[in-house]
């Protein structure tokens, strides 16, 4: 059993080791996840994977919390961040009081916020009342409609600029590691330079301090589209559908339950 991470050693990673995140939803993963993840991510991306939405909008705290509650059950010794759902901290004394919430009602060790220079006085807000905040910036899930679609960021010298600034912003408000999702890999190793908590890249190339991916993406379970920036470790829903199949048939065939199968 792996001894379970704390905020100053996820820190010290930072030029020491590379980080490993990955999402969970239910205990049942987040037990199977537990032995090689530093960080597991309750992401609002089950309002897709998991619930079948086209985008993670419509989540709500009650959700996340439910699920947190779920993963931190099944990973014990994993430090877990809950993702805070699209409306829930729309200014500093929203986002305090859901973040509370989180915490009274779940034993996650962190919450995450998207934004960049935006939301650092709210993130100093929660860093100053006592909760952990992991920062997200770059591609943001939660503005994909304001935006316009799913863009890449990082583009042009002043768009690093912009990014460079996001990270400083929220570090200097407290997160002790950013997300960096959908931005060029040039731009991010730059990104991941410019501060010192770790960055955790999503579709951001190798440059940076960690990565993080969807469970159900890399392991082949989620078949409706896969990203630029995921490689599916495991043929999981081809496999989930032949060991179904083979279930099926066996039950047709009488051949399930066999003795061994009863009482």
């Amino acid at each position: 059993m792996t001894k379970k991470l704390s905020i100053n050693g996820i820190k010290k990673a930072k030029n020491e080791r590379l980080l490993t995140m990955i999402t969970a939803y239910d205990a049942l993963f987040a037990t199977l996840l537990e032995e090689s993840a530093d960080m597991i991510l309750v992401g609002d991306s089950l309002n897709m994977s998991f619930n079948g939405k086209a985008d993670t909008l419509s989540a709500t705290l009650d959700q996340m919390i439910y699920h947190t509650n779920a993963v931190c059950r099944g990973a014990k010794n994993t430090f877990v961040i809950c993702d805070m759902p699209f409306g829930t901290y729309n200014n500093a004394e929203q986002a305090l009081e859901n973040a509370i919430r989180v915490y009274q009602e779940t034993p996650a060790d962190a919450v995450k916020i998207e934004g960049g220079k935006d939301k650092a006085a709210m993130i100093k807000n929660l860093t100053d009342n006592g909760i952990a905040v992991c920062g997200h910036i770059g591609l943001l899930p939660q503005s994909v409609r304001g935006e316009g679609g799913y863009i890449v960021r990082g583009k042009s010298p002043h768009d690093i600029e912009l990014l460079i600034e996001d990270a400083e912003a929220i570090e200097d408000a407290g997160a002790f590691c950013i997300v960096i999702e959908g931005v060029k890999a040039e731009a991010a190793a730059l990104i991941a330079q410019a501060v010192n908590v770790p960055i955790i890249g999503i579709g951001a190339g190798s440059g940076v301090d960690g990565q993080v991916l969807v469970f159900s993406d890399m392991l082949g379970l989620f078949e409706a589209f896969t990203p630029k920036f995921v490689k599916k470790y495991l043929d999981g829903a081809s496999l989930v559908k032949e060991a179904v199949a083979s279930y099926k048939s066996e039950v047709e065939s009488k051949t399930f339950p066999a003795n061994e199968h009863t009482y």
